[in-house]
């Protein structure tokens, strides 16, 4: 049984990367009371199977997930509906290379990448090109289109942009 485990020296998250996880949690979580999903910050993992048939392991910053009962241990088997990774200069590369085709290849719904620093969120969305899952860009929401800011498949889910970078000044 391969995991693809790799150990990795990492310095601990920046306060600001810290704080949009969350706030975007803090956000969600009692809008999800009374359904079959949930909000989980950056300690869940999940097992997925690659086109190699090889289990890779993440632990993406915040997702969303509907599909609770397909634990195995530590791990969801099964791909939550949304992923959020928020941005720092050493994991950049991850998250919009490897982590974004991975979840693609899960068909994770819809994923965003946040930037703390720059204060802007991108929106991908899942659709199929020949039958194959490819993220497009629905959006990028910044400042000076932040009423824009919505979660798209879950749209009775209200997360604003002033909520999700609040205090992000401060740091």
């Amino acid at each position: 049984m391969d995991l693809n485990l790799q150990i990795t020296d990492m310095a601990g998250a920046a306060p600001g990367h810290s704080l949009v996880i969350v706030n975007f949690v803090a956000a969600i979580r009692n809008q999800l009371k009374n359904s079959t999903c949930f909000v989980y910050s950056d300690n869940v993992q999940y097992r997925f199977k690659t086109g190699c048939d090889e289990n890779k392991i993440v632990i993406p910053d915040a997702s969303i997930n509907c599909r609770t009962k397909s634990k195995r241990g530590n791990f969801f088997i099964d791909a939550p509906r949304f992923v959020m990774e928020v941005l720092s200069p050493s994991t950049e590369a991850y998250d919009r290379g490897e982590k974004m085709e991975l979840y693609c290849q899960q068909e994770i719904e819809e994923y965003w990448i946040a930037d703390w620093r720059q204060k802007r969120v991108e929106i991908y969305e899942l659709d199929y090109e020949n039958g194959i899952p490819k993220y497009y860009l629905w959006k990028t929401i910044e400042e000076k289109n932040k009423e824009e800011l919505k979660i798209i498949h879950f749209p009775n889910i209200k997360i604003t942009f002033d909520e999700l970078f609040e205090e992000i000044e401060s740091m």
